[in-house]
């Protein structure tokens, strides 16, 4: 009832939009910050789920360190991927992964992206949060919203219906189910809590400087009265004689105006 109640009311006037709602995000106040416990879990459901088709060629392992891992643990993790590179000789050859690599591709180009998909080739998520109206809101809904298509509804095969989506049909069927995957913290992988928690990875990604900037908001926030008051009296001190100055014009004998006829 919730989801059919949500339906009816996010339709935009023109009848053939469904919008998120706006969902109480931890980072979505003006000095809040990610929730870092879940961001981690969102890199988890990103790894094991969206990893198979989706790559992230803007996010290097090095990102991680300090921000949602330790150094020892980024490099572990990148050490867990096989990285596709070149020897001496130039011969083609993958090895462990180090902090400057970037995140695996799943696909060696687009066009076996597209080939393996469909037609349709699975669009990069490194920036996706902030690439769509809606950003975590719009991500959060669209892997949550599958439902049945409506009749008159046509979904070809290998597509699947997905109001959230523009035009209704997707190409990317349902990822994310109820324990689908396993949380190293216990945590219950439902189907809302996974969306949740890559949605909120998928913003880090996109903006992994998002905590560093809040904080600097907060010491230039901090620092604006002290400002205020030293530009006041400096303007003041400046502009106090200027503004109180008389000028008195004196006449010089012998060098009077000419008096009128």
């Amino acid at each position: 009832m919730g989801l059919v109640y949500a339906l009816e009311n996010s339709v935009s006037a023109s009848g053939d939009n469904v919008h998120p709602y706006a969902l109480p995000w931890a980072h979505s106040g003006p000095f809040s910050s990610f929730d870092i416990a879940s961001v981690r879990r969102g890199y988890e459901v990103y790894k094991q789920v969206c990893a198979a088709c989706h790559s992230m060629k803007f996010l290097h392992y090095r990102h991680f360190v300090d921000t949602i891992m330790t150094e020892e643990e980024a490099k572990a993790e990148a050490a867990d991927a096989l990285i596709n590179d070149v020897d001496d000789k130039g011969a083609a050859i993958q090895r462990p992964g180090i902090l400057t690599d970037k995140l695996p591709n799943p696909y060696p180009n687009k066009k076996a992206a597209a080939a393996a998909n469909n037609g349709a080739a699975p669009p990069d998520l490194s920036l996706m949060a902030l690439a769509r109206h809606g950003g975590d809101d719009y991500v959060f809904s669209l892997l949550t919203g599958y439902l049945e298509a409506p009749a008159g509804v046509k979904v070809d095969d290998g597509k699947a219906y997905n109001p959230y989506f523009p035009g209704g049909i997707i190409s990317m069927p349902q990822q994310l189910f109820d324990e689908g995957i396993e949380y190293k913290d216990g945590t219950p992988a439902t189907m809302s809590q996974q969306a949740k928690d890559v949605s909120a990875f998928m913003h880090w990604a996109a903006e992994p400087f998002h905590d560093t900037r809040k904080k600097w908001a907060l010491k230039i926030a901090a620092l604006i009265p002290f400002v205020t008051v030293v530009l006041i009296y400096g303007k003041r001190n400046i502009w106090s004689f200027t503004k109180s100055q008389k000028f008195l014009f004196k006449t010089v004998k012998g060098r009077e105006p000419p008096k009128a006829q």
